[in-house]
């Protein structure tokens, strides 16, 4: 599909963003469309334009043809400027198979070093934490995305026998926690006033984790006006809890990182809004909701594609479009303040189709 009319030039190229589509599994091609449907209309509001080309790949994909990842499609990825995913898993398929191969062949080839999580309260009444407001929960987490026990470095000997032994290495460079740190510390610089920087590890008890403490402390000389701190994962899970007022940006590890927004965008809301971007800065990107590909509730228009639609309006902003973003964000709290949206999860009693008509009117109506 495409969205092209006269192009505009600025800083001497077009405002044509081409954009790679993986609709994926389950909901995954449901909410996506939705997204694609308040792009649509944002870009017409916003005059920016845009090329969508879309990718069969996922578990479907690979029982009909068993094919995952084709040879040379990251060099084709790589001529875009963003990817939209939508989710990816099928129980029909062996565990993680397909997702590995998609979701972190796309990140670990592509060189998607930063997984980006905004953690965000919209609307009070969302907050399954009693007496925290808005304000309370307005928080980021910078995630490295490329390494730890991820890179799948290990293995299983004697499988299925009593001397059955499984192994999983946690891997660090020094690269991948200064690339992670410094993109976390240049935020929180951006960010607000605040300017905090809160690490979270386990190095007491993982003493190779003693290369993030050592590397935040390092960068972090080179950023006096940033006040950082540190924190376990287990003490942070509990702050997130008791006092989320007390983040501003969060720097982590990949597996911690993975666990902690999950709680994250509970605090926020529940996976209905929860989105991410996975991020190597002035490269392609891929922007996706967090949530599973819920196959239960495949075809039957009720998820909830406020997540999907938050990764658009991630994507915006990644591309430069942050007037855009800006007002696709605005319609959704403006949604969830007025309890239009009561939940955000598939009992929502709204239509996956009319949740996405809903998001466009709210953007028609701020942007006149």
């Amino acid at each position: 599909m495409t969205h092209c009319r006269t192009l505009i030039t600025f800083n001497g190229r077009t405002n044509l963003y081409n954009i790679a589509v993986v609709g994926g599994d389950g909901i995954g091609p449901e909410v996506v469309r939705e997204a694609l449907k308040v792009l649509k209309n944002t870009s017409e509001l916003f005059g920016f334009h845009y090329k969508t080309t879309e990718y069969p790949f996922g578990s479907e994909h690979y029982l009909a043809t068993g094919e995952l990842m084709p040879e040379g499609i990251y060099d084709e990825f790589r001529q875009q400027d963003a990817i939209l995913l939508g989710a990816i898993g099928d129980p029909r398929c062996e565990v993680g198979l397909v997702e590995r191969a998609v979701i972190a062949g796309i990140r670990f080839q592509l060189d998607l070093y930063v997984n980006l999580r905004p953690i965000k309260l919209y609307s009070e009444s969302l907050c399954p934490i009693k007496d925290k407001t808005c304000k309370d929960v307005d928080f980021v987490v910078v995630r490295e995305n490329t390494e730890d026990v991820y890179t799948g470095i290990g293995g299983i000997m004697k499988k299925g026998t009593p001397d059955e032994v499984a192994i999983a290495n946690m891997v660090f460079t020094r690269k991948g926690c200064e690339q992670a740190t410094r993109y976390a510390f240049d935020l929180a610089r951006a960010r607000n006033q605040d300017k905090r920087l809160t690490l979270v590890d386990k190095a007491n008890a993982i003493r190779a984790q003693d290369i993030w403490t050592r590397t935040v402390e390092e960068v972090g000389r080179e950023y006096p006006d940033i006040t950082h701190d540190h924190a376990y994962i287990d003490a942070a899970c509990m702050w997130m809890i008791k006092n989320p007022e007390w983040f501003d940006v969060v720097v982590t590890t990949n597996i911690f990182g993975d666990i902690f927004t999950d709680l994250g965008a509970m605090v926020q809301g529940g996976m209905g809004i929860a989105a991410s971007g996975n991020i190597h800065p002035g490269q392609v990107s891929m922007f996706e909701p967090i949530h599973g590909s819920a196959p239960k509730y495949k075809d039957q228009n009720v998820a909830c594609p406020i997540a999907a639609i938050m990764a658009a309006q991630m994507m915006l902003d990644f591309l430069g479009e942050k007037k855009a973003a800006g007002a696709i964000e605005d319609a959704v709290t403006a949604l969830l303040k007025s309890a239009r949206i009561t939940s955000l999860d598939a009992k929502s009693g709204i239509p996956t189709s009319e949740m996405g008509n809903m998001v466009v009117t709210e953007l028609r109506k701020i942007v006149k």
